[in-house]
């Protein structure tokens, strides 16, 4: 048995499974973030189709980074859905950038799926789009503001900063 805790060789990487939209996507999310590309796309070949199915010279994995995170996603096929049990969350110093974040993000995307700053996007995968701010509200050490904070935010589907900022004020 090998001692922990383990030291990753590199960052830990979240690897998302997609069907067939792998390449779109990461086009998509680089498209979204400063700092960010598509660093490598590997391709299906004629070996192996009989197990994976896939068109050879379709994109197999995709590799990007999003603001220096890197990622990577794979056309695995429709096995494995995502779930808004995973989401990513992406804090905005503005509300302005939190506007058109959230406006690209949820173009085509679920608009059930939206509450408390979570959004899914069209390829249904879940984010969480925040104002930086929003943590000293929840965690304000004034329980009174802390609530008020609390209950603005679980009636909001897109987080409005100086709605956050006038609730807590009382």
């Amino acid at each position: 048995m090998s001692a922990l805790p383990v030291r990753p060789v590199g960052p830990i990487t979240p690897y998302l499974w997609f069907d067939g939209q792998a390449e779109e996507a990461a086009e998509f999310y680089v498209s979204l973030f400063a700092e960010s590309g598509v660093d490598e796309v590997s391709r299906y070949s004629e070996a192996g189709r009989e197990v994976h199915g896939r068109e050879p010279g379709s994109a197999m994995t995709v590799h990007f980074h999003l603001a220096d995170q890197p990622f990577i996603a794979l056309n695995g096929g429709p096995q494995f859905p995502f779930t808004e049990a995973v989401s990513f969350m992406v804090t905005c110093a503005t509300q302005a950038e939190l506007d058109a974040l959230w406006d690209r993000l949820t173009e085509d995307g679920d608009p059930d799926a939206q509450q408390c700053g979570w959004c899914k996007d069209r390829f249904g995968v879940s984010w969480q789009v925040v104002p930086a701010a929003l943590w000293r509200y929840l965690g304000d050490p004034d329980p009174g503001r802390a609530a008020r904070a609390t209950q603005a935010m679980l009636r909001m589907k897109k987080l409005d900063l100086a709605e956050l900022e006038r609730a807590a004020a009382g």
